[in-house]
């Protein structure tokens, strides 16, 4: 009998109503630890209503987007929140951009604004050369000319606008996504996605109000972003790491005791190496939650012979707000080699790669899903839609096979998405670096297999003119944020295309596994 959860009710309400009521219910719980600083609901829930009344007065207004150039921080949640409730849309960036993809984001969603942090300005104030940006910047001190994120929010006082919203309709986040197909896309969720899917990941992960969840995955990804308001949604205390440092992470688990942690392989495959980790107390943990890539069996048995927690995996994507499967808590109910039954009112099919019709439990084809956290659809992408969200349904490009019990094995992309610790990269924005240099007469992209990374990019190259191929890797470093430098390039003749000229990645990938 398949495993079924149980319907869930998704109320129609802005996103930020529920961070309201946890500070109405648990004004003193501490919502946030950073560093030495603590922050209760009811301060944070302040501080987002101060910025947003300072937005609105600065010109922000309904479905205005802003973007987010921050790391994980206090200052990230307060923005996030604050956005939403002045009307707006935030747009969370990779703080290791550069400048070109700053400014990319930044004029693709159309963002009125940009809040970052002192360390990260120089590089939106190269981006505002190709694009006029308007800065917010959190810093100690006021930089000149530059509006003050802290001075903001010491002068305002909390009256935000909170205009009406379409639950259904609204985009209440627009992030980005790597595209196989050309630049990223940004993604439409509405209050309602994101709304029903914290819901979905609370109740799936039985998270509750005793709860401290430690975060180092970075906010701006979707993943953790859902943690984050899954988190708030239920009065959680949310313990931020800036970013995953080995031994800090030990020590902040040692020091905090939480009672969920939730990683990326590449985080599994460290600790299986490090002695450090059986000198940790785990015994508060209640599970780690493993998802943004393919985890391998056998690690995560390993790390749960070390260290006596239970290792779940799970499954999502940007265009499903993101969860959409995950292993149950209990140990008796996972089955590790998947990624677990669907979570509350999500529908599964797999349908063949070549037809599209409908298969039996067993068979391998297509992962197609349809729920309430299903994306409105890509920023001005239309003809996109209308193949990624065909007949109602999304068609998430991964093939997979669905067991007896409900349980999905993700067996492999038909996309042609590279995954390196956790982040999506597309083969397409990398190609179209490549191109910009003179020496390229034509590339193609792929992922390979690799130990640390789960894959890293590797370009295969025809040149044009004397080049090494470390000159162009250099090249393309300069231009990208780092997670996405090509790591291996090799010059051939020519790349293999079909008749109409499309780049036969499937046939570079099985000559590269040969």
């Amino acid at each position: 009998m398949a495993y079924v959860r149980p319907a869930l009710d998704y109320p129609e309400t802005p996103l930020y109503r529920d961070l309201e009521r946890a500070a109405e219910k648990w004004p003193d719980k501490v919502a946030l630890v950073y560093g030495d600083q603590r922050m209760s609901y009811a301060q944070l829930n302040d501080r987002v209503d101060r910025l947003a009344t300072a937005l609105a007065a600065r010109g922000v207004v309904k479905d205005d987007k802003v973007g987010l150039l921050l790391p994980n921080s206090p200052g990230f949640v307060i923005s996030f929140f604050g956005v939403l409730k002045a009307g707006g849309v935030p747009s969370a960036m990779n703080p290791s951009y550069k400048e070109r993809e700053v400014a990319y984001q930044y004029e693709e969603s159309e963002a009125v604004a940009l809040i970052t942090r002192d360390d990260f300005y120089p590089v939106v104030q190269a981006a505002a050369r190709n694009v006029p940006i308007e800065a917010i910047v959190v810093s100690r001190e006021p930089l000149a000319g530059v509006a003050h994120f802290q001075t903001l929010i010491a002068t305002h006082e909390p009256c935000p606008p909170r205009p009406a919203v379409n639950a259904k309709e609204d985009v209440a986040s627009l992030p980005f996504t790597s595209g196989t197909t050309g630049s990223p896309k940004g993604v439409m969720l509405t209050h309602y996605n994101l709304n029903s899917n914290w819901r979905q990941y609370v109740k799936a992960g039985g998270v509750r109000y005793e709860d401290t969840l430690l975060l180092f995955l970075p906010l701006y990804h979707i993943y953790a972003a859902m943690l984050m308001g899954g988190g708030l949604q239920v009065g959680a205390t949310l313990v931020l790491q800036e970013r995953f440092h080995p031994q800090q992470t030990l020590d902040l688990v040692q020091t905090y005791q939480p009672t969920i942690l939730y990683v990326v392989p590449p985080v599994l495959v460290l600790y299986n190496t490090l002695p450090e980790v059986e000198d940790v107390d785990w015994s508060s943990l209640k599970y780690v939650m493993s998802g943004a890539a393919p985890l391998a069996t056998e690690v995560g048995l390993r790390f749960q012979e070390r260290t006596g927690v239970t290792v779940l995996q799970g499954y999502g994507m940007t265009e499903a707000s993101p969860v959409t499967h995950c292993n149950p808590p209990q140990r008796s109910q996972v089955k590790p080699d998947t990624v677990g039954p669907p979570v509350s009112d999500t529908l599964q099919k797999i349908v063949d790669l070549d037809t599209g019709q409908d298969l039996p439990l067993g068979e391998v084809g297509e992962l197609l899903l349809r729920g309430p956290q299903v994306m409105k659809g890509y920023w001005k992408r239309p003809e996109e839609d209308a193949q990624v969200l065909a007949d109602g349904w999304l068609h998430t490009g991964d093939v997979a096979r669905i067991d007896a019990d409900g349980y999905v094995t993700i067996v492999d992309r038909s996309k042609s998405m590279i995954k390196y610790k956790g982040f999506a990269i597309g083969p397409a924005e990398l190609e179209a670096v490549l191109f910009e240099h003179s020496a390229v007469a034509d590339c193609a992209v792929i992922g390979v297999p690799d130990a640390e990374g789960g894959e890293v990019p590797k370009a295969f190259v025809v040149r044009k003119g004397e080049v090494e191929a470390e000159e162009l890797m250099a090249f393309v470093k300069e231009k990208v944020a780092n997670y996405k430098q090509i790591r291996a390039l090799q010059f051939v003749e020519s790349i293999p295309k079909n008749p109409s000229g499309k780049i036969l990645k499937r046939l570079l990938i099985e000559r590269e596994r040969a």
